[in-house]
């Protein structure tokens, strides 16, 4: 491989599955037209089941391939035979078969892993496939290394499990089914900057995702994950990708671990409840309630009342309650019901009792949920629904929302909802009223990438001030001692924003129950329209 400090030109390739001269010839096109490559990686089925036609001329020496070719082992046994049981073999001239597992790397500095064949449960694995053992060794070995941060290229066969988890979805394909559990946790500990797959006959460039967590960790470099499809498919879809890349060990840090606009969370680390669900079954205590949590070891159970009605879709598992009657759990009488404006499966709407305006609503779990980080992902979902409708919604009325949660001192989960008029402020107006006014009151309010997940940044049972503005910005503070419990609400009514100031205290705004249940109904019959849920 090429050195002198400068970009490496590579060429990825999906299943050849025998079609050498096809992908020669594309190659050598290639070449022509963008000039000449450093070299070409193949993930995949190199060669065909069936007996091979165009391989006896690479073989004997008649043809060569045109660029130096790295090979991935077999993934099937009919295909075992082309492979000797040793590493860096030359299979022909300029093709190299890189071996069961390992790491490549050449004068260039350029890191490559690699593993071969297709996950196996048997130990020891047979020829066409890998084990828990080989992903262990191959992990242990790099990972001994000191400073380790990764390597700059993954090559396997198989997809990683859950690849699609907070990014884009490739078509026709579910990425909680396919592909291989021990790639994922493989491609967790390696965190390569690029990861090529094949086998599944189609072509996915994933967003980049980041291989830190962010505001508990230092920045990392991202991770790209690509899948490519077969040489020659009849559907077209890519099979070759270019890209050039300088070996991590030539970078400047600062330039490695900058961050891509469009980057993800990484799909195959825990959200907050599976972690909190291991932390459990581990044994390890939870951290000491305060005043403002509810106790989850307390019993289970209110599941939402049906209200007579047949075929009442069913919570998907049962609920944790509060120690006492909450205010907003649909099932206590504690709930002010009259300003319910619409009831989802999993969640409801109803209107801010004292909002900052008449169409302040909030967004709320039917059962009882502390904050947004311990919601089930099927919660979850409708909440985003939601949120989806009500910004169609208030665009409509030419207004945008601002979100808030406030994980302190609340028993159960309100999403605070509130329309701004698109004339009196634009969001970047918004967003800095509440840096700004945060600052004042010593709350550092940190920017946190547009597709994060919260449950990566806090744990269940971590107190937080969250905001999310309709462009999908979002700004987050940790709590850690006291907290204005108004502050959202102070931001909103200031001179700045709605101008106000005198709304900012919900318990100020006093309406009698027949006005609060009149602009419940004109809510409801305004928002019909737009509500994906059953009619109340």
């Amino acid at each position: 491989m090429a050195g002198n400090g400068r970009p490496l030109r590579v060429l990825a390739c999906g299943d050849v599955e025998g079609k050498f001269d096809m992908l020669f010839k594309r190659v050598q096109d290639v070449q022509k037209k963008s000039g000449e490559f450093d070299l070409l990686l193949c993930v995949g089925n190199f060669f065909a089941s069936t007996p091979e036609t165009e391989w006896e001329a690479y073989r004997t020496h008649t043809k060569k391939a045109p660029i130096p070719t790295y090979v991935l082992g077999a993934n099937n046994p009919e295909t075992v035979r082309y492979f000797p049981d040793v590493s860096s073999c030359e299979l022909a001239e300029n093709i190299t078969y890189l071996g069961r597992k390992g790491i490549f790397s050449g004068a260039s500095g350029l890191q490559i892993a690699y593993l071969s064949g297709t996950e196996s449960l048997s130990q020891p694995a047979p020829a066409c496939s890998f084990s828990s053992k080989d992903v262990t060794e191959l992990k242990t070995s790099l990972l001994s290394t000191p400073k380790f941060k990764g390597v700059d290229i993954l090559l396997t066969s198989p997809w990683p499990r859950d690849v699609g988890n907070f990014g884009n979805k490739p078509e026709e394909m579910d990425t909680k089914k396919c592909g291989s559990v021990l790639i994922s946790n493989l491609a967790t500990s390696l965190k390569p900057r690029y990861h090529f797959a094949a086998l599944e006959k189609t072509y996915y460039e994933r967003l980049p995702y980041r291989n830190h967590v962010v505001l508990q960790e230092n920045a990392q470099h991202v991770s790209r994950f690509i899948a490519l499809a077969n040489v020659g498919n009849t559907s077209k879809k890519k099979y070759l990708y270019a890209f050039s890349i300088l070996p991590m060990s030539s970078m400047d840090p600062a330039e490695l671990g900058k961050q891509p606009q469009d980057v993800t969370e990484n799909p195959y680390r825990k959200s907050g409840k599976e972690a909190q669900k291991a932390k459990q079954f581990s044994g390890a205590e939870e951290e000491p309630a305060c005043q403002f949590f509810f106790d989850l070891s307390k019993r289970h159970g209110k599941k939402r009342p049906s209200d007579g009605k047949e075929g009442q879709p069913k919570q998907p598992r049962k609920l944790p309650q509060p120690t006492g009657s909450c205010w907003f759990c649909l099932a206590s009488p504690e709930v002010e019901k009259h300003l319910v404006v619409s009831i989802g499966t999993h969640c409801y709407l109803a209107l801010a009792k004292g909002g900052l305006s008449t169409d302040h609503v909030l967004i709320l779990p039917i059962g009882h949920y502390q904050s947004v980080v311990e919601l089930s992902s099927e919660v979850l979902e409708e909440v985003e629904k939601y949120k989806s409708a009500l910004k169609k919604f208030f665009r409509s009325k030419g207004k945008r929302y601002v979100l808030f949660e406030r994980n302190y001192r609340s028993q159960h989960l309100q999403l605070q909802v509130i329309p701004v008029p698109l004339s009196l402020c634009a969001t970047e107006d918004i967003k800095e009223s509440f840096i700004v006014q945060g600052q004042e009151q010593q709350i550092e309010l940190l920017e946190i990438p547009e597709h994060s997940d919260i449950k990566q940044i806090a744990q269940p049972g971590t107190p937080y001030f969250y905001i999310e503005l309709d462009t999908g910005e979002k700004l987050f503070h940790r709590i850690k001692k006291n907290f204005p419990l108004q502050f959202g609400r102070e931001v909103l009514a200031s001179e700045a924003i709605l101008n106000v100031p005198e709304r900012a205290d919900w318990r100020q705004c006093t309406a009698s129950r027949e006005e609060a249940e009149a602009a419940a109904k004109a809510f409801r019959e305004d928002f019909q329209p737009f509500d994906f849920s059953e009619v109340l």
